[in-house]
């Protein structure tokens, strides 16, 4: 099977259960990957909210990054204090490009003394190798392409691990841990990109279907596609590189100030030493022009990326990064990118919608609620 410019297509692990689950199925990053299965995308997003997904997300890149002193070498890339990490604890990240824009944003977990395991984007994951190795010269890039990757997401995912592998259900947003689920080898981790409460777990390809029917076997979980992964992003209001980040939009103007630690910021004890420091440094004295924020939309219609924003002079003030229908709040909603002084929730501005003027209103981020799992006491041990 090939795309439409003649390239092979990949299929993940899970391509023939897709099939037989009557997928609809699309090209994404150079994969076969369902857009949505019978039921259709807005009751795969309902029933994520509701109940408990499973999504294939294989087509992420999954890398091992290893030696001594690869924590130190790691932080001139990345803007977080790696060598403060304890193990199996997960952060989300950036890495930096020497103009302080974002080559691309990550989930960095630390598994040993001196290994991290990197979670990235599908559409940079080629990118992303080739700036680790050209700049981690010495230590060891390593991309775990025998590795599957899959999603259990949504209330009653913790329902779920609990009857399969109770060990996992103990962790708390952002743990991980090795362990073996239905007798499968697994690294789990608490977390997601939907807002809700679940697990992302890495299993070799050999396992990913026998896994993965362990979790439909539950009479709970159904599949999800990408479609549901995406409406479900946009209202818990989490970036998709591509559309509101690429290498040209820094951390500052994308609302992501927590992927700077606090140690690697301006009078830190640890104070820069990334790509990018002073762009991003000088950036964060003098606040950006422009900014990430979320929208409602006046009116039926979605608005779409790329759309122009305006003020109430006809004055083009931003553009639409993401847009699409909000199953949860039942209306059009977006986000984008508009100049500061636009960007007070509460304020009117209009999108370019077919050559017509629609009326948006910024509203906070997230627009619906994240229901991210945390306890008191994080976890400190592992199994």
């Amino acid at each position: 099977m090939y795309s439409t410019d003649g390239q092979q297509l990949r299929k993940t692990a899970l391509y023939d259960m897709h099939i037989a689950a009557k997928a609809k199925m699309v090209t994404f990053a150079g994969y076969n990957m369902p857009l949505h299965f019978s039921t259709g995308i807005m009751r795969e997003h309902n029933h994520t909210r509701g109940s408990a997904s499973l999504f294939d997300v294989s087509h992420m890149g999954q890398i091992i990054l290893s030696g001594s002193g690869i924590g130190a070498a790691l932080e001139k890339l990345m803007p977080i204090d790696l060598q403060s990490m304890p193990i199996y604890q997960q952060l989300y990240g950036v890495m930096t490009n020497v103009e302080g824009g974002i080559i691309d944003d990550l989930v960095v977990t630390r598994w040993a003394e001196d290994t991290y395991f990197l979670v990235v984007n599908a559409l940079r994951k080629e990118e992303d190798l080739n700036h680790l190795r050209n700049h981690l010269s010495g230590f060891t890039v390593e991309y775990m392409s025998d590795q599957a990757l899959i999603a259990l997401q949504g209330p009653k995912a913790v329902q779920v691990m609990e009857e399969i592998s109770p060990t996992a259900s103990n962790l708390t947003f952002m743990d991980s841990c090795h362990l073996s689920i239905g007798g499968v080898d697994c690294f789990v981790s608490r977390s997601g990109y939907t807002g809700e409460d679940g697990f992302q777990i890495s299993v070799d390809q050999a396992h990913a279907q026998s896994l993965s029917e362990q979790f439909l076997a539950s009479g709970v979980v159904k599949w999800a596609g990408l479609g549901a992964r995406d409406s479900l992003r946009l209202e818990a209001g989490l970036c998709l590189y591509g559309n509101e980040l690429n290498e040209t939009i820094s951390p500052i103007q994308a609302g992501l100030l927590r992927t700077i630690s606090k140690s690697r910021r301006p009078g830190g004890i640890k104070e820069g030493g990334f790509l990018g420091d002073e762009a991003i440094f000088a950036e964060m004295a003098r606040t950006p022009k422009r900014c990430r924020v979320a929208f409602v939309v006046e009116h039926r219609a979605p608005v779409r990326r790329g759309a122009k924003i305006i003020d109430n002079l006809g004055d083009v003030i931003g553009v639409v990064t993401s847009g699409g229908f909000s199953p949860t709040l039942g209306l059009p909603i977006a986000m984008g990118y508009v100049q500061r002084e636009y960007s007070v929730p509460g304020s009117g501005l209009n999108a370019i919608i077919r050559g017509k003027p629609r009326g948006i209103v910024v509203t906070e981020m997230p627009l619906v609620p994240t229901r991210y799992y945390r306890s008191a006491e994080p976890l400190t041990t592992q199994p």
